[in-house]
């Protein structure tokens, strides 16, 4: 079984998972050939005049310059959607108290979504109590219960990014 991301350890839709299960899905959406789980840290000349395709990011609403900022670009497809090593790029930032600006190389032009976690504290583990949580289009981001955050749904994160750079505000939230 494949893992979530460590932010969103959620059970997958059991209705999805039969489907697969029963054939009703047979093949991939779009079949992509991304290489999966590649990273660096943040390199702003990456989204320099000429550069792309790659999306300039600012990520606002930080609460501290504490911990590690993770920025992870996935295929948009609920296949790959917030799924454990399925982003073709995450990038590693220092954080800055207010926001940040990262630079998120993508592999090609297309739909992609983003996923920014704060580590607030700096271990690499996800602290719901404490650290925060945005995605491309600023979807809120619910609990369930009261209690686990439910990620929005690959859907209300899309964006498509063509061949120079694409630039978007995503503000972080704090459960």
């Amino acid at each position: 079984m494949t893992a979530i991301s460590p932010f969103f350890r959620l059970a997958r839709r059991p209705v999805l998972a039969a489907a697969v299960l029963a054939g009703v899905i047979a093949a991939p959406l779009a079949a992509q050939n991304y290489a999966y789980a590649r990273s660096m840290n943040n390199d702003l000349g990456e989204c320099a005049a000429g550069k792309g395709p790659a999306v300039r990011i600012t990520v606002t609403g930080l609460k501290s310059s504490a911990g590690n900022l993770f920025v992870r670009a996935y295929p948009a497809n609920s296949r790959d959607w917030l799924v454990s090593k399925r982003y073709v790029m995450r990038v590693d930032a220092k954080p800055q108290a207010g926001s940040t600006t990262v630079c998120v190389p993508l592999p090609g032009t297309g739909d992609f979504a983003i996923a920014v976690q704060h580590d607030a504290n700096g271990n690499r583990q996800t602290d719901v109590s404490t650290d925060g949580a945005g995605m491309s289009n600023n979807p809120g981001i619910k609990k369930i219960l009261g209690l686990v955050p439910r990620p929005p749904s690959v859907e209300k994160t899309r964006f498509r990014a063509g061949e120079g750079i694409t630039r978007m505000t995503i503000a972080m939230q704090y459960l």
